[in-house]
């Protein structure tokens, strides 16, 4: 049955919703692999599925300053490397996981620098259409303290940037 509200050539299937939508391409979701990140996974991985755009899972390892650097931790430093990419490896495989189940195609991606501006910088230069990000939710000392990845890049960002909140573990 033709749906003429839903444009031309497109036909409504049984059990879809209509929501079709091209405004989002392209997608990335940043993940850190914690629990808290899953909700963004999710809102990513729906607006995906409902806007028949590509997901990219994006990790980002957040590089120490060299500054004080000793010659000594260049062996501490390569097996931490391998254990910070191990872990995007598997922050962004539970992403491509809940993708594949959802019917979406997604792309792995493992960044190094300051997070924030990674981001950013990712999204501007790949046409990132949306980002999406969790958030611990925290205010006063705690957030100046700990700085805000999400805020860093919701200031920064000329791309739409979707928050979710993220569910503390009891």
């Amino acid at each position: 049955m033709k749906n003429e509200s839903m444009g031309a050539g497109l036909e409504k299937k049984k059990g879809e919703s209509g929501m079709k939508s091209s405004i989002y391409r392209k997608i990335m979701v940043a993940t850190d692999g914690s629990e808290l990140v899953k909700k963004a996974v999710d809102t990513a991985v729906e607006v995906a599925k409902l806007s028949e755009a590509k997901l990219y899972a994006v990790y980002v390892i957040t590089s120490g300053g060299g500054a004080l650097r000793h010659p000594k931790d260049v062996g501490w430093e390569k097996s931490m490397g391998e254990q910070l990419r191990k872990e995007g490896g598997e922050a962004t495989a539970f992403v491509q996981d809940s993708g594949k189940a959802a019917g979406v195609e997604v792309e792995s991606v493992i960044l190094e620098g300051n997070a924030g501006h990674e981001i950013v910088e990712f999204a501007e230069k790949n046409d990132i259409d949306l980002i999406v990000m969790g958030t611990l939710g925290k205010t006063g000392i705690q957030r100046f303290l700990l700085g805000s990845v999400a805020e860093n890049v919701v200031r920064h960002s000329r791309k739409a940037v979707v928050v979710a909140r993220g569910e503390k573990a009891e």
